[in-house]
């Protein structure tokens, strides 16, 4: 993907479809979004060519819940609404704060939104992270040491776990994969999940970033539970079969809603 606007909203939508119904067939599609079916298999032979989803005969596929969307295809995928989630994130960070922040394109976002913030001490394992904030001259950085993933510049690791345990912060700003219906969250990489665990074990308020394709996706390595999380920071209400999950875990939500003129 080159641009912000590489999917089109009905792109967009025929993902949401396929990774909450794991699989959907080109004639469900086409009746769904009232265009062609032609139209269907060109999108899902684009999208399948960004590895978004995978193509089949007469179908498409979610990714396995042992892969990841490439990074780099990451980047790109509803950026309108991560700038938005990070927006609302920086608004409850107060300057002088002290945090980390993990791997993943939502919280490099949220790193972008907090440039204007004052004092900050910020500890990561993302080297992009680190890239973003580090011409701040009113902000501190440390960075963690250890195995550093060519594929999206994370650092993970023993070296980096042992790191972030020697700190206690005011706020733990984590990214995720997956969040299923009783609250488990998920990611993909077990040397990245084991980080962010210790990150929710060291942080005195964790919030997490997640826009809404992330409700209901497969994903392989436990991370942990919603009621591990102070404020789950998303772009769109989380949908009814959520509200159980999120009631037992008394977890704050808050709705990044798009701007309003």
């Amino acid at each position: 993907m080159t641009s912000d606007q590489a999917l089109n909203g009905r792109q967009r939508a025929l993902l949401d479809r396929v990774a909450r119904d794991g699989f959907a067939t080109i004639d469900d599609l086409a009746a769904q979004f009232q265009v062609t079916p032609q139209t269907i298999r060109r999108d899902v032979n684009w999208l399948s060519d960004q590895n978004l989803l995978r193509r089949y005969h007469g179908g498409a596929s979610a990714l396995t819940s042992s892969e990841n969307t490439a990074y780099t295809a990451r980047q790109h995928m509803y950026l309108e609404e991560k700038r938005r989630i990070a927006k609302l994130v920086a608004s409850e960070i107060p300057n002088q704060a002290t945090l980390f922040i993990n791997l993943g394109t939502t919280t490099e976002e949220v790193a972008r939104a907090l440039r204007q913030h004052t004092g900050l001490r910020v500890i990561t394992n993302n080297l992009n992270v680190a890239n973003i904030l580090a011409d701040e001259s009113d902000a501190e950085l440390l960075v963690a040491g250890g195995k550093v993933r060519a594929r999206d510049k994370g650092v993970v690791g023993e070296q980096a776990v042992d790191f972030i345990r020697m700190f206690k912060v005011d706020f733990g700003i984590i990214g995720i994969s997956s969040i299923e219906a009783d609250g488990t969250l998920r990611d993909f990489d077990i040397a990245e999940v084991r980080v962010a665990q210790a990150i929710v074990e060291q942080s005195r308020t964790v919030f997490l970033v997640a826009d809404h394709s992330k409700f209901g996706r497969a994903a392989l390595v436990k991370l942990g539970h919603l009621s591990q999380i102070d404020a789950l920071f998303t772009d769109s209400p989380p949908p009814e079969w959520m509200a159980e999950s999120l009631a037992a875990s008394d977890v704050a939500v808050r709705v990044a809603e798009p701007d309003r003129d």
